[in-house]
């Protein structure tokens, strides 16, 4: 399994290396009234770093609303319980 995450890593992080070699050229980005210059890798992080973001806010949502369920139904969070 060690193997396999490895791998993953080092496929991922090539797959970067030619994402930002491909994408340094320079783009206009228009969001409503604003306009700005900027190359294509930086609107890319952006764009990314955006995304996770809103997706740990909407898990960290889902997981407080999960938390307060069940502790209303009166079940116990396994977490809490110490050993």
């Amino acid at each position: 399994m060690k193997t396999v995450k490895v791998t993953a890593i080092l496929l991922i992080s090539l797959v970067m290396m030619l994402l930002v070699w491909q994408n340094t050229g320079e783009i206009q980005a228009h969001f409503l009234w604003f306009t700005a210059g900027m190359p294509v890798i930086v609107l890319l992080f952006l764009t990314t770093a955006g995304g996770f973001v809103v997706g740990l806010l909407v898990a960290l949502l889902m997981r407080s609303r999960v938390k307060r369920s069940s502790v209303s139904k009166g079940g116990t969070d396994v977490r809490s319980k110490t050993t």
